[in-house]
């Protein structure tokens, strides 16, 4: 079996995907990075390699993501592509008629306009928590909730409290006094959604037309109530791919394929190998 790895390397996961020749995804792995890209990544790639038939070649390696030119020296990268050109890849392959994308991940979200699967626009926000992944995941925890008991909680929301505050901290400020003055969890998580979600549209979307179809990309996408609250702010249906979380890496791997098919199908990989020896044991 020939395959092409895909690696999304951010702050907050590590993605690394397999794609046939044929741009199918054959298998994947989803780690928290935890502060360390290199660990995390040779765990990630030792599990691929343990489900993997021994007679499995690699014809060449893509990276994304945070820590994408680490990464890429260290595996022995053959393309090295920035998150908005990865993302928007993956969403055209998924949905060839996507004219916007939204990818929320966990320390950054972008803002991406297609034409023909090509971008013309993009906007990205990675200094505001408030329109983040980290937002959701800082606010379930004073919660004492996880991300996925806080998708399914919001989803029975009846009356959902409205955040005014656009930054993090005036919106921890609003939310404990409306637990103070008996707001129901649901309620007070799913306006933690759609304040996400408004603070999201009002940074990024200012001034961008968002055009159907909308694709929903990101970590943050597997969240339904994320969703719902989108399309609530929208006005219209977001699209879902099946693994919203891994469409960084799905993108470089299918960068690179067309870029393999196209220019020099033989050329040989600079992968170092699953048992690179720079992806030392942690001692």
């Amino acid at each position: 079996m020939n395959i092409f790895l895909g690696i999304d390397s951010g702050s907050v996961s590590t993605k690394v995907i397999c794609l046939s020749q044929s741009a199918e995804l054959t298998d994947w792995v989803y780690l928290p990075t935890a502060g360390d890209p290199l660990n995390t990544l040779r765990l990630a790639l030792r599990q691929l390699q343990s489900r993997l038939p021994e007679s499995t070649r690699v014809l060449g390696v893509a990276v994304t993501g945070s820590a994408r030119e680490l990464v890429a020296e260290t595996v022995g990268a053959d393309m090295l592509k920035n998150e908005i050109s990865s993302q928007a890849k993956a969403a055209a392959h998924l949905i060839p008629e996507v004219k916007t994308v939204i990818e929320i991940g966990g320390q950054d979200s972008k803002l991406i306009l297609l034409e023909n699967g090509f971008v013309v626009d993009f906007a990205m926000n990675t200094i505001c928590a408030a329109g983040t992944g980290s937002f959701l995941e800082h606010q379930s925890r004073r919660l004492d909730l996880s991300l996925e008991e806080m998708g399914q909680l919001a989803q029975l929301s009846q009356n959902p409290i409205e955040l005014k505050g656009r930054c993090t901290v005036f919106v921890e400020s609003d939310m404990i006094h409306f637990q103070q003055t008996g707001s129901s969890r649901p309620d007070i998580v799913y306006g933690l959604c759609k304040a996400l979600a408004r603070n999201y549209l009002n940074d990024l979307g200012l001034h961008k037309e968002i055009r159907q179809p909308v694709v929903f990309q990101g970590g943050v996408a597997r969240n339904p109530a994320m969703k719902k609250a989108f399309e609530e702010e929208l006005g219209f249906s977001l699209i879902v791919p099946p693994r919203p979380e891994i469409t960084g890496a799905l993108g470089a791997a299918l960068m690179l394929r067309q870029e393999r098919e196209t220019d020099n199908p033989a050329k040989p990989t600079n992968f170092r190998g699953f048992e690179t020896p720079f992806l030392r044991e942690k001692v």
